[in-house]
């Protein structure tokens, strides 16, 4: 089984000014010569971590990390009372990823990320598909109607009963006909007695589903306040609005990246985000390859879903 490649630090790093407000923080580790590639974190509001580094070969990749708006390094940070999330939506980002690969002098990327990050490097790709040499992606994710309410509506809950009654307990039992809508009401408000506790819920049923056997360190990373309400406040706003995309958009446009070789490395039991959306888009890009990874859920870091992730990035390096 193939692992990450050992701990590096960047070789340079900077804050970006993308406009409305916003500092967006970037990085590049690896062979400042190399074949650039660019990894898109997940949540929204998920931001990058070293391991992250760790996935592409460093002798050969230009490795290119950012945080996405409101989250990780970038400010303002969503946790704070003033930050504002007029402009922060899926073409907001796609917008930072051109600006960023101008800043850094990049012709063609590679792109490679999971869960929502997946979502993006579609976004991206289907609008500049001349500037993406390859993808790599895990769990895909497309913000249909469908999989928000598997999610967010008492599907995957059916599969962890307990850590659904706790994502459902911060909501009044007369406003659980909309989860994703009644959280929004508990994540604006300004009282922390009200928004903090609902934060946590929304970030802590997520940590909790998202790998295929429990993984306690996870669950307590993302129950931290200052993550935790960035994070939900994020995700909650981005579902709210089905990432400002039409239904089914990025399957329907999948043909926009034809030419663009593509592996898509999906666990068999994600119940964040089932394989008939992996399998969907595989049918709909020509030329993309499939792997079904057996014993994995929906997290990077599971052995079967690395084993491929990293097989996936050595393949495609010079």
């Amino acid at each position: 089984m193939r692992a990450l490649y050992p701990p590096i630090e960047p070789h340079d790093h900077g804050v970006l000014d993308v406009g409305d407000g916003q500092h967006v923080y970037w990085e590049t580790c690896g062979n400042p010569h190399g074949k650039p590639v660019l990894f898109l974190h997940g949540g929204p509001g998920g931001g990058c971590t070293p391991r992250h580094r760790q996935l592409f070969d460093p002798a050969a990749y230009r490795i290119v990390l950012f945080d996405q708006r409101g989250c990780g390094r970038s400010r303002p940070h969503l946790s704070t009372p003033e930050a504002d999330l007029d402009a922060n939506t899926t073409w907001h980002l796609v917008a930072d990823i051109e600006r960023l690969r101008e800043h850094l002098g990049i012709q063609r990327w590679q792109l490679s990320g999971g869960s929502w990050g997946s979502s993006l490097a579609l976004a991206y790709a289907q609008t500049h598909p001349e500037r993406v040499t390859e993808m790599v992606l895990r769990g895909i994710f497309t913000l249909r109607r469908g999989e928000l309410d598997w999610y967010y509506g008492g599907g995957a809950g059916q599969l962890f009963p307990e850590r659904w009654a706790e994502f459902l307990a911060p909501v009044p039992e007369d406003q659980r006909d909309d989860l994703i809508e009644a959280y929004h009401r508990l994540l604006t408000d300004p009282d922390p007695a009200v928004h903090q506790p609902a934060a946590v819920a929304w970030s802590t049923w997520e940590a909790a589903t998202v790998t295929l056997l429990p993984h306690p360190a996870l669950v307590e990373q993302f129950a931290r306040p200052e993550f935790a309400t960035a994070f939900a406040r994020i995700e909650n706003h981005y579902f709210r609005h089905g990432g400002w995309l039409e239904e089914g958009q990025l399957l329907r446009d999948a043909g926009r990246l034809a030419g663009i070789p593509g592996v898509i490395v999906q666990g068999r039991y994600d119940a964040a985000t089932p394989a008939t959306t992996a399998w969907e888009l595989h049918r709909a890009w020509p030329g993309s390859e499939l792997v079904i990874v057996e014993d994995a859920g929906h997290a990077f870091d599971e052995p079967g879903i690395l084993h491929h992730l990293v097989e996936a990035a050595d393949r495609f390096r010079p």
